[in-house]
This record gives structure tokens, sequence and C-alpha cells, in this order.
């Protein structure tokens, strides 16, 4: 029993405890979100600043800018600005009710016509402090020329504090989803903080100014997190600001500037190093300029400031941090941005390739039409045959009641013949049939037009299946492309600002003068680094220097992929460094038109892709001239657009096809012979529709390349098949079209071509592709009977252009790990 009281009276305390928390969170909620607190002591404040001894251009601004942010909380806001302006004086009081006033009068005007913008908050500031300052000072009997100069002045003041607070207040009430502020930002929330502390102007504790507390306070939080050049800045602005409310203090603006850089220098050890930085410099300025008593006074302003920064909480510093430019919160949270968006474009990238994924099982699967059933088929066509004639006929109900089976059989073995011989006579009909039928003749005839029908929708529904099939691999061809694209742009950013010193340091131990390093992968094989640099006058310091030095702190040969000389611009160099890859490849090429002519159907390209792959494709178009030039250009065109994107090789040579085939009515095709060359491996993949076979020359070895591929454009669907070789440095790969290959007036052409090939006294890629021309003509006494192209490949070994230079203690760099 007693147990059971303590279990209860232990509830009750617990759900005691749990009401006073949750009204105390009521509570703070409501001060903080509903009642507008920082709102409030902002109003309060900036009523209460006055600068030069008699302005106050501060609370119009402030209200003007809140009754477009926060107009359900204006009433409390302007409560709070009279609270404290008439801490200053009634006249000033007065000045900022009558200025307010103007501002909602002005600002309901423009509400109704629809006109009402933030933009507008200036010139509302401005007309609201003219007229109430010139209205005041005209009751009181004080219009003077120097009080309407002055007048004048808070009026350009106002405006000024009102472009100033438009960007500065939004950054304190509101959550931004960016966290990045730009240096007009910075500067604009420091004048307004300043102007906030302006208002503490004044009061004292224990002859400790307050407002000299917190501007050293916000000194040494902003140097803490933005450095040197931040903490000047900052002490420059506030100490002006200050000044200007108190002229005796003009010396701030020195004190708060050298101890703020001071202390900024200081920020990459602890707190109290940048609090120790702070002392020093606010000292020697005070001990310079002050005497006994403000020496005394400073000291201890600014062991009261050093006291609060030191009692600031870590996360506070890193929360300002993530908005300072430069800082590592800042680069991270922008780093965490950039991975949000990065996310959800790989997402959106997954979608779309699993809606195409979705399409291409659909276009996959075959609809019931599509299921060929013979005795459905069969039915069908004997219900139209005996529509038209069994139907109408008299002798129905003997034929088909009486005797079905022989009927029915007797039409079946019709059928057959006709689809074997696809047609019949009355001598292959079946005699029974013959001898009870009185209409063989319409009987044959309707069968034979339904025949035909039919057999017109059955080629109709398989061209229709063939379309689907092809138009299904097209789709789960594109999926693959877009996962394979999300794949990679969903791959985990490493930042890699360690090593990018690392190499600096490196390149600056040897005397070079490098500004900027930026390594965008430094994945083994993948290298991409980009350097800037003073312009070296044409040197070219890149190829000879750089990337010698890099290939001896990374470990790999590293060779310029691309450059940028602005010598006359800039006095910069920009570059490009990227891993070489292991082979190198070099080509010739040799071509001529039918008789002579400068335009061939012959059309050829030499592609490089990003990923160390290159692709030599050759393309002969239907005929000569320009329709067969049109035909093989437009070719070769469409296939690198789709091999660039990404597409597997099959399935571009079957999209070119269908592309072909469905552009045209007329017969066009063109032959495709390609040759994709991976140069990190030698690993070579050939396709050939319709093409002549390639060769390999590897010494005195000739080795020929052949594939059965119809030309694409003859049919809808082609199947492709792909040869693959392993490649050597040395080998030689020589592509042909027909012109060259069926040109020699033999019978074993394949042999004699390699016997011609392998008697060749040069292996030099364009020496190789002019003599086989030059053979090939000559065998026809000097005539072009047709298009000829002859296109030539060497793999060799790729070599630096420069010796690796070697690097004395240079650091090892450490390669991160990618995680996708």
């Amino acid at each position: 029993m007693i147990r059971n009281q303590s279990v209860t009276m232990a509830g009750k305390m617990a759900s005691a405890v749990e009401d006073v928390n949750r009204r105390g969170g009521n509570w703070l909620y409501a001060v903080s979100h509903q009642w507008s607190v920082l709102h409030l002591m902002m109003g309060f404040l900036l009523g209460r600043a006055v600068i030069l001894q008699e302005i106050s251009p501060f609370a119009i601004p402030f209200f003007a800018v809140m009754y477009s942010l926060k107009k359900n909380r204006l009433l409390l806001i302007m409560f709070s600005i009279m609270a404290g302006s008439a801490m200053q004086s009634m006249e000033i009081a007065s000045a900022n009710f009558l200025g307010m006033a103007i501002v909602l009068v002005l600002a309901s005007i423009l509400e109704r016509r629809r006109k009402m913008e933030l933009n507008y908050a200036p010139l509302l500031s401005f007309l609201a402090v003219l007229l109430s300052g010139t209205m005041v000072e005209y009751i009181l009997n004080k219009l003077t020329w120097h009080s309407l100069f002055m007048t004048g002045v808070a009026a350009l003041l106002s405006l000024i504090l009102t472009l100033i607070f438009v960007q500065a207040i939004p950054i304190l009430t509101s959550k931004r989803s960016q966290q990045n502020l730009r240096t007009e930002e910075i500067i604009c929330l420091i004048i307004l903080l300043a102007s906030i502390m302006t208002g503490t102007v004044g009061w004292f504790v224990q002859d400790v100014s307050v407002d000299n507390v917190l501007a050293r306070y916000l000194v040494l939080l902003f140097a803490a997190v933005g450095g040197g050049t931040v903490g000047a800045a900052v002490g420059v602005v506030t100490g002006l600001v200050l000044s200007l409310a108190n002229i005796d203090a003009i010396h701030q603006i020195s004190l708060l500037a050298f101890s703020g850089l001071l202390a900024g220098l200081l920020r990459e050890g602890r707190k109290w190093t940048v609090a120790i930085g702070l002392l020093i410099g606010s000292s020697i300025l005070t001990i310079y300029v002050g005497e006994q008593r403000e020496i005394l006074q400073s000291s201890l302003e600014t062991f009261a400031s050093v006291l609060f920064f030191l009692l600031t909480p870590r996360f506070v510093m890193r929360e300002i941090s993530k908005f300072i430019p430069g800082t590592e919160e800042n680069t991270n949270s922008q780093q965490q941005y950039l991975r949000k968006v990065r996310d959800v474009t790989a997402g959106k990238m997954d979608q779309f390739a699993q809606l195409f994924t979705k399409l291409s099982e659909t276009f996959s699967v075959p609809h019931l039409a599509d299921v060929s059933d013979d005795e459905l088929q069969k039915d069908y066509f004997l219900s139209e045959v005996t529509k038209n004639t069994c139907q109408r006929c008299w002798k129905r109900e003997q034929c088909w009641s009486r005797d079905f089976d022989n009927t029915y059989e007797a039409l079946n073995e019709m059928m057959r013949v006709m689809k074997r011989d696809g047609e019949i006579n009355v001598n292959e009909m079946p005699k029974d049939w013959l001898r009870k039928c009185v209409k063989q003749d319409r009987m044959l005839t309707y069968m034979e037009q339904e025949y035909i029908r039919w057999q017109n929708q059955l080629h109709l529904k398989q061209q229709i299946a063939e379309s689907r099939r092809l138009v299904a691999e097209q789709l789960a061809g594109v999926s693959r492309v877009m996962h394979n694209f999300a794949h990679e742009i969903q791959r985990e950013g490493v930042h890699l600002h360690v090593q990018e010193q690392q190499i600096l340091g490196a390149l600056e131990g040897v005397g070079l003068s490098v500004r900027n390093v930026d390594i965008m992968n430094l994945e083994e094989g993948k290298v991409d680094i980009e350097i800037t640099q003073p312009s070296c006058a044409g040197r070219d310091e890149c190829s000879k220097i750089i990337a010698p030095l890099l290939t001896d702190i990374l470990g790999e040969k590293i060779t310029v992929k691309n450059k940028d000389c602005q010598a006359l611009a800039d006095g910069t160099c920009h570059m490009c460094l990227g891993s070489a890859q292991t082979f190198e490849i070099d080509t010739g090429v040799a071509g001529a038109a039918k008789g002579g002519q400068l335009l061939s159907g012959d059309c050829f390209k030499i592609m490089e892709f990003g990923s160390g792959k290159m692709a030599l494709a050759m393309s002969d178009g239907m005929g000569n001239g320009e329709r067969a030039y049109l035909e093989s250009s437009s070719t070769l065109e469409l296939l690198q657009q789709l091999l660039e994107s990404g597409m597997e090789e099959t399935l571009s040579i079957k999209s070119v096809n269908t592309v072909l085939s469905l552009r045209s009515p007329d017969e066009v095709f063109a032959t495709v012979d390609l040759a994709l060359i991976d140069q990190h491996t030698g690993q070579a993949k050939f396709i050939k529709t319709g093409s002549t076979p390639s060769f390999i020359k590897r010494g005195k070895e000739v080795i020929p390349i052949s594939a059965n591929n119809l030309p694409i454009g003859i049919i809808d669907d082609i199947d492709v098949d792909v040869v693959s070789y392993q490649l050597k440095p040395g080998d030689l790969l020589i592509m042909m079209t027909d012109g060259i290959y069926e040109a020699p007036r033999v019978e074993n052409k394949n042999l004699w071509l390699k016997r011609k090939i392998s008697e060749l006294k040069t292996n030099h890629p364009q020496e190789v592709a002019d003599c086989l021309l030059e053979l090939v003509i000559r065998q026809h006494y000097g005539e072009i009977h047709d298009d000829m192209t002859v296109m030539v490949a060497r793999i060799e070994h790729y070599m630096l252009p420069w010796a690796t230079i070697p690097v004395p203690n240079a650091p090892k760099i450490d390669r991160p790990r990618y995680v996708s």
C-alpha cells in the first residue's frame, strides 16, 4: 500500500515538473517569437541612439524596414522606439512619433495603389524625417537655417541607413537557406550592430562604459571568427559610428581597429590568444594617448569584454563563422548546401532513369495481340472466309450442321495448301468437299483475298513488334546513361585543401611562383589539377617544369591536358594537368573522290573522349557525290554525339540505324567502320556494319579484322557483332573503304592486301596511307573508279616529353579514398 502511494506521488511530481517545463517552454517561445523581444530591444536602443549630440536618424529607418518585414509587430515596435526616444528628450520622441505616423500614412497610400515594396522604404524614411523634424522645430519656435540644415542632414542619413538596414536586418530576423554573406552584407551588419550600441552611450557600471565594452566584445567576436581583416574592418566601422555619438571617443577608431587586427592575427590559437591580442593592442594605444585615469578605465572595459568573450559558448562562434566567407565552417556549410543540391539532382536523374527503365520494360512485354495462337488465327481466318460464302448458301445446314467435322477438316486442308504454296486451285481441293460445295469459285476467291489481307496484317504486327523492341532497347540505353550520370554526380566529394597546400608548397620550394592550385580529382589514373601562375613569357614552363615536378610528387605520369596563356591580358597562365595515358596514337589519312572530284562520299572522324578512349570511324554513303557525302557525314555526326553522351557503342550503332531507316522512305544506307581504342590498356573494339575488313600490321604479320554486319539503314533491326583485339606497341591499324578494298583486279583481294601491307618499308601512319592509296590507283592506271579513303593509326607507348624532375624533401601526397 505504501509502495503504491509512493509511486502515485512520484507520478504526480513528475507530471508537475513536466507541466512547469511545458509552461516555461511556452513562455520562452512567446517571449522570443510571439513578442519579438529582439525587435523590441533593437527598437528601444535605436530610438535612444543620438549622433552629433542632436540627430536621431536610426529609429525611422528601422521602423520603415520593419513595416515590410514584421507588419504584425508594428505596434510593439512603435512603443519600444518611443520608450527609447523618451529617455533622451521629448523633442526627439515627438519627432520620431510624427515620423512613424508619416511612414504609416505614406505606406498605406502606396498599398492602396498596390505599389508598396521594400524598395520604397528609403524614400519613405527620407520624407518622414524631413517633414517630422521641420514640424517639430516649427512648433517649438526653433526653426532656423541651422536647424533646417541639420534636419536635412538627418533625412539624408536616414535614407542611407535605410539602405543599410534593408540588407542587415533580414540577416538577424530571418533564416537564410544559403549561409553565405557578401562583403557588403557584413559591413551593413556591423553598421547595424554599431548603431544599436550607440543606444547604450552614456550607460556606466562602476565607471565602466557599456558601449565601449560591447564594442570591444564585438571586435573580439568577429576577429576570432574572420581573422585580422574582418577584425580591423569591424573595429573601424564600430569606432566610427560610436565616435559620431560621442566626439570624445574619436580615438576609439584607431584603438578598435588595431586591437581587432592584432586579435585576428592570433586567431589560429585558442580564445585566450585572441583575448591577449586585444589586450595588447588596446593597452599600447591607451598608454600612448591616455591619462592615468583613462588607462585604468580602458583596462577595466577591456577585461570586461574579454570576460564576456571567454564566457561565450563555442557554438555561437561556429554559427557566426558559417556566414563569414573564407572560414572553414562557411566552406563546410557551402559544401553541405552543394551536397544537398547534388543529391537532389542525382535523385531526379535516378527517377528519370527508373522511368525510362519502366517504359523499356513496358515496350518489351509482349502484348496479347502479339502472342501467336495458331488455333485462334485459324478460326478467325475461316470465319472471315465463310462469312461471305457459306453464311449465304442454301446448303449451309447440310455442310455445317450435319457434316461439321468433314467440312471443317476440308477447309483446314485448303488453308494449309494456301500457306504452303501461296495459292490454291480447284484440283487441290478435297474431293468430298468438291462434290458437296456449290460455290467453289466464290470460296477460292474469298480465301485468296482473305489470305492476302491476313498476311499483310501479320507483316504489320511484326513491324510493330520490331519497332517496339527497338524503342525498348533505346529507352534502356538512355536509362543506363542517366543512371551512370546520376552515379557519377552522387559520388562523395572530398575537400583536398591539405593536398593543394602540399603541392603548392612543393612547387614554391623549387622557386616557382604559383598563385593557385585547385585539385578536381586525385584518383590514380584520373588526376585532374588546375594551376594558375604568372606568365612564363612563352617558355612553356607548364610542360617543361611543372608537369615533371608533379610526376615525381604524385608518383605517376602527369601531362598538360590544356593550357591558356594570357600574358597580354592579365599576365597569368592557366593550365590543366592530368594523368597521362599508357599509349599514344598517331594517325594518318589519305583519300580521293571518284573521277578526281572534290567531294567524296567517304567520311572519317577521329574522336577523343575524356576517359582516355579514342574512336576511329569511317563511313561510306551509298553512291557518290553530294548525297553520299551528306549521308556518311550525318551518320558520323550522330554517332559522335551518341558516343560522347556515354551510350554504349552497340546501342549507338543501332540508334543510328533506326534514324537512317526512318528518316527517308527511299533506299538509303551507309557503312560504318568503328574502332574504339582504350589508351590506358590498349584494348580495341571493332564494329563493322557493311564495311570492309581492317588489318593490323605487327612486324611482318598482318592480321585481318572482319565482321558480318549489314550496312545501317537497310533494315529496321540489325545484329551488331563486336570484335575485340588486344593491341601492342608498334602495331599499325589500317582501315579502308570499299573503294580501296575492291579496287585490285585480283580474285583473292584479302590475300593480296595482306601481302602488300606486309611489304611496306615504312611504319609512319601518313606514309602508309599515301602508299596504299597510290598503290590502288596505279592498279587502274591512274583512274579513280570509286571514292577511296584509307586511315592508318600507329600505337606506341606514351613517352613524357620531358624527364621527371625530382623534388627534394617532397611531401608524401595522401590520396583520399572516394566513396560512392
